[in-house]
């Protein structure tokens, strides 16, 4: 009965929160644009006309898609309470029913993020990008980078109408009506301009900007109430972060920014393109850009057909992402494989016969200096073995006591491991550290991510996001690490955050970066032969004390092959 009351109240929060979503915009209740009337109500209802109705159905629409997010919630929290209640917490068998929970209950999200559609898709992105959310979050929701359906051009042409005060036809050349991508807040049409260049337009869905106090307000409200109700889930601070992105991407004008200015600090590098942008021709809900030729970055059939090898595309890729990270503070936050193309340049021939196309440059962060200069020295800590390094630069990072086990996270190894660089755990550390991490509760992973400075979040997002894909091409985790410690030795030297070249830097602090990762890639590779060596004196130890035992033909007490054990 409590739990009934419990969930009764949910739902009653909810329902208030659509009306007083008004409370984020301070707009009056349900006064949208009557924008989103015609996509709603048909092309026959335009103008005044659509006014009064428009309103009803914004109002409606608003209703029905918290009254699902409301009812899916409830479903997944009593799925919890019930499915877990008897068990023994931290036994094997509470273990088995919660990822069985887990399961249900993301499928249930997936659900809703596919009919709600618009920002419930980036939320749902969002978590599935999250590496510390339970595994079946992050598979199910997966899907949604790519599974995002077209609307009709019918639909979409009143935003040039809204924005420009003209149809397609007046501003482009010609204008293709059926989109060639999709994505949670918008999609692209392939166009060509009056003196004849190709481009792609982005167009921003009708009604989102009114959508959005909704969505968020409800999603605000739920997050209140999981804290409530599960007091060790205490995820609220995600409904502002997400909100902050979410603004961003809503404004085209800011994207073209991000687009310019992350073009200018990679003016130096050879093999990355950004779509330049075309002022004149974007607004907030429209942007229209260059259009890039390529195929997805994980299309391995594709680039073998090509002639790229999907080795030199991972290595390529990480080592741009690591440059963002280290190097200019400024960093893409959505690296999901719809975002990034493989160009096949057929004037270049060899093994980097391709650039890197980098779309969506709506979601970007500012690093802060010190929490780029402390991440440098993190990395630089991690090659040098370096535990107290580690540590301090961790806990200034916002890791606090869990700053020991970032090293993990990243590398796969423990601060304290034994292992070769880049070749993960040895058995015996993996076991001591799954023990660990069992004893991890849901607060305490909560009580981590929350303690984490926001900048440190967007990198472990677009460091996942990366990863995953370089993992999906080949690449060797060691290069992929390496990648990282260059640009972080890069990184350090730079007498500001920025362009790293040459030119920018000056010739001795260039130089000075050069050499510090040259000594730092020496040690190491002098301590993999002393380890390699070690592990190889070790086994011939053993074999020969083997040996030796089978000869003495049991004349000692003590074989020696257990001494050498």
């Amino acid at each position: 009965m409590v739990m009934a009351r419990r969930l009764l109240g949910v739902v009653a929060a909810s329902a208030i929160s659509v009306t007083a979503a008004t409370s984020y915009t301070g707009t009056a209740p349900f006064a949208y644009s009557v924008t989103w009337a015609p996509p709603l109500l048909g092309s026959n209802l335009r103008g005044a006309d659509a006014g009064v109705a428009g309103d009803v159905f914004s109002a409606g629409r608003g209703f029905v898609r918290s009254s699902r997010a409301v009812y899916t919630f409830a479903v997944n929290t009593l799925d919890y309470k019930v499915s877990l209640r008897g068990y023994e917490e931290k036994s094997d068998e509470y273990y088995d029913a919660r990822d069985k929970v887990h399961e249900r209950a993301a499928k249930r999200l997936l659900r809703l993020c596919e009919k709600n559609r618009g920002f419930y898709i980036k939320a749902g992105q969002f978590i599935a990008s999250m590496q510390q959310v339970p595994k079946q979050f992050v598979s199910t929701l997966s899907v949604l980078q790519d599974k995002v359906s077209f609307w009709s051009f019918k639909d979409m042409e009143v935003v040039f109408l809204e924005e420009f005060g003209k149809d397609v036809q007046e501003l482009f050349a010609s204008f293709n009506e059926q989109p060639i991508a999709a994505a949670s807040l918008a999609q692209v049409h392939r166009a060509v301009l009056k003196d004849g260049q190709e481009v792609a337009v982005k167009v921003q869905y009708p009604g989102l900007q009114e959508q959005f106090s909704t969505d968020i307000a409800t999603m605000a409200v739920l997050s209140k109430a999981l804290a409530w109700l599960f007091p060790d889930y205490q995820f609220e601070w995600l409904v502002p972060e997400f909100e902050k992105g979410s603004l961003k991407e809503l404004d085209f004008i800011q994207e073209a920014d991000n687009a310019e200015r992350s073009a200018k600090s990679f003016a130096h590098k050879h093999g990355v393109r950004i779509p330049r942008i075309f002022r004149e021709l974007s607004t907030r809900r429209v942007l229209t850009m260059q259009f890039m030729e390529g195929c997805k970055v994980d299309d391995i059939s594709s680039l073998e057909k090509a002639g790229v090898d999907p080795k030199e595309v991972a290595a390529s890729l990480v080592d741009i992402f690591a440059e963002m990270i280290f190097c200019h503070g400024f960093v893409h936050g959505d690296p999901h494989p719809g975002n990034l193309l493989v160009y096949r340049d057929p004037s270049r021939s060899g093994k980097h016969n391709f650039d890197i196309v980098i779309l969506d440059h709506g979601l970007y962060r500012d690093l802060d200096e010190k929490f780029r200069e402390n991440f440098c020295r993190f990395w630089r800590a991690l090659v040098l073995l370096d535990e107290d390094e580690i540590l301090e630069t961790g806990r200034n990072l916002g890791a606090g006591q869990y700053a020991r086990y970032l090293p993990v996270i990243f590398t796969g190894r423990g601060i304290s491991s034994k292992a070769s660089f880049g070749q993960g755990m040895t058995p015996e550390e993996q076991k001591v550290m799954r023990e660990e991490v069992r004893r991890f509760t849901m607060g305490d992973v909560s009580e981590w991510l929350q303690g984490l400075d926001r900048e440190f979040l967007t990198v472990l997002r677009t460091d996942g996001l990366v990863r995953s894909i370089a993992n999906r091409l080949g690449a060797s985790r060691k290069e992929r690490l390496m990648a990282y410690v260059k640009n972080a030795v890069l990184g350090l030297s730079l007498q500001h955050p920025g362009e790293p070249s040459l030119y920018e830097q000056g010739l001795i602090a260039y130089t000075r970066a050069k050499l510090d990762y040259v000594h730092l890639r020496f040690r190491l590779e002098v301590y993999e032969l002393l380890f390699a060596a070690y592990k190889w004196y070790g086994a011939l130890y053993r074999q020969l004390a083997q040996l030796y035992d089978k000869l003495s033909l049991g004349r000692t007490k003590t074989p020696i092959s257990m001494i050498a054990s």
